[in-house]
């Protein structure tokens, strides 16, 4: 998510890194900081692929600060937006340019991956990982990978266009979003900003709306892989088609060619009230508009309001070592470093502003700001859903974006996108059994 004219052309330099906050440090973090001590070492390169752009500038500072208080060892750090770095990471390792840390999702994307990721079981900050955030990447007993960190999205507003609105309580059912939007547009503002160009607003964050809120989100997968449930058949997926009607209806222009850098420009230039996002976007935003007031709230498909007040949160990522990697050692050296060292978690908490996966490190409220403030708060009165969609059959969210993206354009009804779905799962689960 990014911005115009200027601000699109200097974040679209933004791309390559990050870190972390917080108490005190065991011998081996203490040990991490002062590096290797002058023991004789062969310089090593460890290339580190990721996809987290918004840290990118950040993560390239902490390369530096690693560099200092560890000579001999370089970190080799490039950034792809999330949308291409699945194409992109099977492109190296098909062409041999394998990477030594990289990211996955977890779930079934770790079923594709794991026979080429290391066992990170037995490294010191495993029992420090949150027990939910460790499920993504654990089989059969074993760790595969690092949480990242926890986020979490909904629909990000805009207080001070709310208050310009006279919009003083948040709408917890859609009846009431469809009336703040209604209301935002009357007061001269355009309600939403949709970035439908990439897939990943449709296939996974909208798609994941109606998915999560299944009574049983895994037993409701389990039984569309099996052929036994049907979307059509889906109230829930009904709903969320209405949703989208009033996301569309209230939104900005050009809604199927807004890339990420367009949407941010809008939504932080005041030109939007609302934008399906999370608490990820607020370094970005605050680059356009240091002082702007946000929050974060739930994306309600219908009037069910103990259902809808909830925000979807999840760990978006995971750091992995290649199985193939020459330098194994200092890749997994250098992971425990950041989420141990006062440097790492420092730059985790409050340069990369992340909400840690950790107990053993909290985040930071002045740089979380509101909108990891609220995820948090939604977090500790237990008003979270998870992400579905590293579950679903590979392919699955890309695919079903075109079919939501068909139905934006008019070019399919309710009926017809939940057929063409439902076609586009049938297929992969077929595919990967």
């Amino acid at each position: 998510m990014k911005r115009m004219a200027t601000t699109v052309a200097a974040l679209a330099l933004l791309a390559s890194v990050t870190a972390g906050c917080a108490g005190g440090e065991s011998p081996s973090s203490q040990k991490a900081e002062q590096g290797n001590g002058g023991a004789e070492k062969k310089d090593v390169t460890i290339k580190i692929f990721q996809s987290k752009v918004e840290i990118s500038e950040a993560l390239n500072k902490l390369k530096e600060e690693y560099e200092k208080t560890h000579p001999g060892v370089k970190l080799q750090v490039e950034t792809v937006i999330g949308t291409d770095y699945g194409t992109a990471l099977k492109t190296k390792f098909a062409a041999g340019e394998m990477p030594d840390i990289f990211n996955n999702e977890g779930h079934q994307q770790l079923e594709v991956w794991k026979d080429r990721v290391e066992d990170l079981s037995d490294q010191p900050w495993v029992k420090d990982v949150y027990e939910f955030a460790k499920k993504p990447m654990t089989r059969d007993g074993k760790m595969y990978g690092m949480p990242v960190n926890v986020e979490g999205y909904g629909l990000v507003y805009n207080k001070e266009l709310f208050a310009k609105a006279n919009i003083t309580t948040l709408p917890k059912t859609l009846t009431e979003l469809e009336q703040v939007s209604e209301k935002i547009q009357a007061s001269g503002t355009t309600p939403y900003v949709n970035m439908f160009q990439l897939w990943s607003s449709l296939g996974r964050q909208f798609f994941n709306n109606p998915m999560s809120k299944q009574a049983d989100p895994d037993a409701f997968i389990k039984s569309l892989n099996d052929g036994t449930v049907k979307f059509s058949g889906n109230p829930l997926f009904k709903d969320s088609t209405k949703l989208l009607d009033v996301i569309v209806k209230y939104g900005n222009k050009n809604q199927m060619t807004t890339d990420y850098n367009n949407l941010i420009a809008t939504f932080g230039n005041g030109q939007a009230a609302m934008m399906q996002s999370g608490n990820w976007t607020l370094p970005l935003l605050q680059k356009i508009n240091p002082n702007i007031s946000v929050g974060l709230m739930p994306m309600p498909l219908n009037d069910d309001v103990a259902l809808n007040d909830k925000l979807f949160v999840d760990v978006p990522n995971n750091w992995v070592v290649s199985k193939e990697s020459k330098v194994k050692a200092e890749a997994k050296e250098f992971l425990n470093w950041l989420v141990t060292s006062e440097t790492g978690k420092t730059y985790i908490t409050k340069e990369f502003k992340f909400i840690p996966a950790f107990t053993s490190f909290e985040a930071d409220p002045a740089s979380v700001g509101t909108l990891g403030e609220d995820v948090s708060k939604y977090m500790k009165d237990n008003k979270v859903l998870g992400w579905q969609w590293p579950k679903y059959p590979d392919g699955v969210a890309q695919e079903s974006a075109s079919a939501f993206q068909k139905y934006v354009a008019g070019r399919l009804n309710q009926e017809q996108l939940l057929a063409e779905i439902q076609t586009i799962w049938d297929s992969k689960a077929k595919q990967q059994k």
